[in-house]
């Protein structure tokens, strides 16, 4: 694969001539073999062709889209992108404060004004930020608020608002965020404010976001229909058969090649850009860790809060059902004793009723007794031996009986 990579640039060394340089230097061996296995498996594969460079490389992407030196490169790039004919006016100079916030997220940030006033900025990013949105919109911002104080500065008195022109965020990831992923069939993302309502204001502020993995992913195995997706293919591609299909097609890549090949043959300059590559991996593979801890976090943080909640809902369920079981018991004791004071009214209520039955027995008695001499004092030829005998129980009980009969 290298040598076909060689018949389009001869300039490509192989690797025993690479090596040979490497081992002939204390400096440079000792940066080498500090590399893992295969780290120095992929540098020695880009210098020697074996694979394609990696273009988004932060200082191979800022050699290729130099707005100083190569302007028509990324006047071409910017013009497709935004779907109209753009000129480079000038290169402007980076957020310091942005830089030294996220260097370690974003790779290349190239901020450019144009013909017409607008301010284009393109970022490489290896691995997409979280909250990619919210962060560009942030930036975009702080873009447009520079170039309000500029064009202000410049126009004094003359300034109007209609001097301010569109600002354009352009991001290529080289890994997409999740987010992204959820769009496998779309590479490209264009984002303009626009009113639900139809009307229309120039509200300024673009974005465009490239997934160059997923247009990876989409394109394996199909031609180059386009010069976008040349672009794109020049950005992620590293194969050579790809490379010799892209400068088949458009030869004007092939001088871009040659520039990043130009570079390989320094070797304590390309082992340099390839530590600090790898200095940028290693330190966004930590925050993407950091990020995926703290998303691990809030998770069992949230958790942790519903938890809590739930915990506190049952405890106070157990206060009022302790406070319910403490008055059920007072009722029950109440109840108990009223039961006793019941239970001792009704022994007394009985009591007087065995008294009331005697006493009532008692006067039945009486009663029979009564009329019994009524009916003795009816009869004719009574004598007075009869009614004493009346007045005696037991003989009253016995006439009775036979009256009765």
């Amino acid at each position: 694969m290298s040598n076909r990579l060689q018949q389009y640039f001869p300039m490509i060394r192989t690797k025993e001539e690479i090596l040979s340089e490497i081992t002939g230097s204390r400096e440079l061996s000792g940066q080498f073999y500090s590399w893992s296995q295969q780290q120095r498996e992929e540098f020695l594969d880009f210098c020697s062709g074996a694979r394609g460079v990696r273009i988004l490389y932060d200082s191979f992407s800022k050699e290729i889209l130099n707005p100083e030196s190569t302007p028509e490169r990324l006047e071409d790039l910017l013009s497709l992108l935004l779907k109209k004919q753009v000129r480079i006016l000038c290169a402007l100079p980076n957020d310091s404060t942005r830089i030294a916030d996220e260097s370690t997220l974003v790779v290349t940030d190239i901020v450019v004004e144009l013909e017409d006033g607008s301010i284009a900025n393109v970022e490489v990013q290896k691995i997409g930020y979280k909250f990619p949105g919210e962060r560009c919109a942030c930036y975009s911002s702080d873009m447009l608020l520079r170039q309000y104080k500029r064009v202000r500065s410049a126009k004094k008195k003359s300034f109007s608002y209609e001097d301010i022109q569109n600002v354009y965020t352009i991001v290529l990831f080289e890994k997409s965020p999740k987010a992204f992923r959820l769009f496998p069939d779309t590479c490209i993302h264009c984002f303009a404010q626009r009113s639900d309502s139809g009307l229309e204001l120039e509200l300024l502020q673009k974005y465009i976001f490239i997934s160059l993995d997923i247009f990876k992913e989409n394109r394996y195995n199909k031609t180059i229909e386009s010069r976008l997706e040349a672009w794109l293919t020049f950005f992620s591609e590293d194969s050579p058969e790809r490379i010799v299909e892209l400068i088949g097609a458009y030869p004007e890549f092939k001088f871009m090649y040659e520039d990043i090949y130009r570079i390989c043959r320094n070797m304590e300059g390309v082992m340099g850009i390839f530590s600090e590559e790898l200095r940028i991996l290693d330190k966004n593979t930590v925050q993407l860790m950091i990020d995926e801890m703290q998303d691990e976090l809030n998770v069992l943080n949230k958790t942790a809060d519903v938890l809590k909640a739930e915990r506190d809902t049952l405890s106070a369920e157990c206060d009022t059902l302790s406070a319910e079981r403490d008055t059920l018991s007072a009722e029950r004791d109440t109840l108990s004793a009223e039961c006793d004071t019941l239970s001792a009214e009704c022994d007394t209520l009985s009591a007087e009723c065995d008294t009331l039955s005697a006493e009532r027995d008692v006067l039945d008695m009486e009663l029979s007794r009564i009329r019994l001499l009524n009916r003795l004092l009816a009869q004719e030829g009574r004598t007075d031996d009869m009614v004493r005998a009346a007045m005696d129980e037991d003989y009253c009980k016995e006439l009775y009986r036979e009256l009765e009969i």
